[in-house]
């Protein structure tokens, strides 16, 4: 009985007993959550601010053909201005050739051939990809596609500035067949990186086939300029 009188008055002056306060200061203030950044798609910035950053995003595309490796940027952030130019380039050089061959036309046809090799070309590319389970879009497949053939652009540039370096001829000749041989293997190869993840695992060869005609016939066109 005695213990149990203790326990129960030690319980008692517990309960009853209170901490000292301790004085912590002010705490009060303000959370901050920041905003969520923008992606600069908006309508009240500078014209220059717009272009600047479509001028990269495309240079970065043409960086990523010239050194494939993961072609993301170019299937997530697909656009068509790098195809447009390159169609625009490729078409002005060999309409510069078709005047310097000596020829009566005014250079259409060429003009007229790259678009539609590209564009049509593409197009059908695309189709056949979709037609075989592809994973990309028609506009993506058309950006990789478009994108790709910066190599075979400037091969063509190289043959307009040796033309004026090298008299026609069979070492001539060799050197442009090289050229255009290198962009050919480049574009093929940077298109196939950029393409082979999003086709169909079992029909990988199918897919492949048009994409090498494609560049092929872009390759002949270059290398038969006059």
């Amino acid at each position: 009985y005695f213990i149990q009188s203790n326990l129960s008055s030690d319980m008692s002056t517990a309960e009853y007993t209170t901490l000292p306060s301790v004085d912590v200061g002010d705490i009060s203030g303000d959370i901050f959550v920041p905003s969520a950044p923008t992606d600069g798609n908006t309508l009240d910035e500078p014209v220059t601010t717009t272009l600047m950053r479509d001028i990269r995003a495309v240079g970065s595309k043409f960086y990523h053909v010239l050194v494939p490796r993961d072609g993301s940027l170019l299937l997530n952030d697909w656009d068509l201005w790098g195809p447009l130019i390159l169609c625009t380039v490729l078409a002005i050089i060999l309409q510069a050739h078709s005047h310097s061959g000596g020829s009566n036309h005014d250079g259409g046809p060429e003009f007229a051939q790259v678009f539609v090799i590209i564009w049509v070309g593409a197009g059908f590319v695309t189709l056949n990809s979709k037609l075989l389970d592809g994973k990309l879009s028609f506009f993506q497949s058309i950006c990789v596609l478009g994108y790709c053939v910066l190599p075979l652009t400037v091969a063509s540039l190289l043959i307009k500035i040796l033309s004026f370096l090298i008299q026609r001829g069979v070492v001539s000749f060799i050197v442009q067949s090289i050229l255009v041989l290198l962009a050919f293997v480049w574009s093929m190869f940077a298109a196939v990186c950029f393409l082979k993840p999003t086709n169909n695992p079992g029909k990988k060869i199918i897919s492949t086939y048009p994409v090498g005609l494609f560049y092929f016939v872009i390759a002949w066109l270059v290398l038969s300029q006059p």
